[in-house]
């Protein structure tokens, strides 16, 4: 069974690029050139310097000791958090970035939840001196404004998306009706493996990086991959150069919100039902006539209503298991890892390290979380949910 991409840009019954007809020509510049560009020699090299001097890869493979000791495992860190801006996310916005430049695209446009694909795409357009618009939930932008000023003070203009739920997803609309609007000169970023074909392919291929190097960095295979998912661009790319080893378990961790039986999740893979959402095929949260449920989540990264393409086929096709945790587990989980390894995460990456209690692990097991964010852009949830101020 293959766990890539068809020639017709699907992953088993899910994918494809289902858009309308202005973006066509957009949609088909990109798919009649990302490979030839990826795989040229010039490209390769210009997006290995910038990983290496830049970026700061390979990043380490951590053994967390003290949290191995806990789980009766080995437990080890796949730092992205080191990543120069704080999350994986920059490894697909240079990826990115350089195809624009070689379609000759002058004008950059974004979406983001949790900022961290904002503030990669202002870092890499400040680099290369391109214009940059982000599209960003008026809550998000409320939630996450440490962020925010980063990606202000990069040189990019923030827009606020202030429709629907005021998250992630809406700003996915916004940043799609900008493309639209401007096909000529704007190449759009888009952060996950999300959206119509070759996005989802593309993004992997750019964040493959990180399972590249795990396998590089551990002497043998292991046991479990584990990590979060929203639309789920770090899994992929954690999961990636695993996909054929069917002895390595790989886990994938959304958000649960409130609990699955509430109305308050963002669990798309437990809940969801296919469906077509931001012009791919893939599961959704949607109700009995079609309708986008409005997700919910503590962490505005795993805020969002649908999953990547090839997710779902991991999903559908029994490759990969995909589990949810709650905003509270994932809080106590995120002082779990702060005061066991001296690491704040991102309440993204929190999620993950939430189901090493539900698992059956055993000593010899080898357990990679990928550690896909630091925690700086989420201290003001933390110390307000957390009630730091009485500490």
């Amino acid at each position: 069974m293959s766990y890539q991409v068809d020639e017709k840009g699907f992953y088993g019954e899910f994918g494809g690029a289902f858009i309308p007809e202005l973006l066509y020509p957009n949609i088909e510049e990109l798919q009649e050139n990302y490979l030839a560009i990826e795989k040229s020699p010039e490209f390769q090299e210009e997006f290995h310097q910038l990983l290496k001097d830049y970026v700061g890869r390979p990043t380490p493979l951590f053994l967390a000791k003290r949290l191995s000791a806990k789980y009766g495992a080995e437990i080890w860190l796949k730092r992205e958090d080191l990543c120069h801006t704080g999350a994986h996310k920059v490894n697909n916005t240079i990826g990115q970035i350089l195809l624009a430049e070689k379609l000759g695209k002058k004008r950059i446009i974004a979406e983001t939840g949790a900022g961290q694909h904002g503030v990669a795409t202002a870092t890499v357009c400040a680099l290369k001196g391109l214009e940059c618009i982000i599209y960003m939930g008026e809550k998000d932008i409320e939630r996450q404004a440490p962020n925010v000023a980063r990606m202000k003070m990069l040189g990019a203009t923030v827009r606020p998306a202030t429709s629907g739920s005021k998250t992630l997803k809406d700003a996915t609309n916004e940043a799609m009706r900008d493309w639209i609007n401007n096909p000529e000169d704007t190449h759009y970023i888009i952060g996950s493996v999300v959206g119509p074909h070759p996005y989802p392919d593309m993004v992997a291929r750019y964040q493959s990086v990180i399972s590249e190097e795990i396998k590089k960095q551990m002497d043998g295979l292991p046991d479990y991959v584990i990590a979060c998912v929203g639309g789920g661009s770090n899994a992929m790319g954690a999961f990636y150069h695993f996909l054929d080893d069917k002895e390595v378990k790989l886990i994938g961790v959304e958000a649960a919100g409130l609990g699955v039986d509430t109305e308050k999740t963002a669990a798309t893979l437990t809940l969801g039902t296919p469906g077509v959402l931001h012009a791919s095929r893939s599961i959704m949260m949607q109700d009995k006539d079609g309708q986008v449920l409005e997700p919910h989540s503590i962490s505005a990264g795993l805020d969002y209503p649908g999953i990547g393409p090839a997710h779902a086929w991991l999903k559908v096709s029994e490759r990969a298991q995909y589990m949810a945790v709650t905003d509270a587990a994932a809080l106590e989980a995120a002082v779990e890892v702060s005061r066991l390894e001296g690491i704040i995460p991102a309440l993204e990456t929190a999620h993950a390290f939430s189901v090493l209690k539900d698992l059956d692990l055993k000593p010899t097991d080898r357990v990679v979380i990928n550690l896909s964010g630091r925690g700086d852009k989420d201290m003001n949830t933390y110390m307000e949910e957390l009630n730091l101020n009485a500490l």
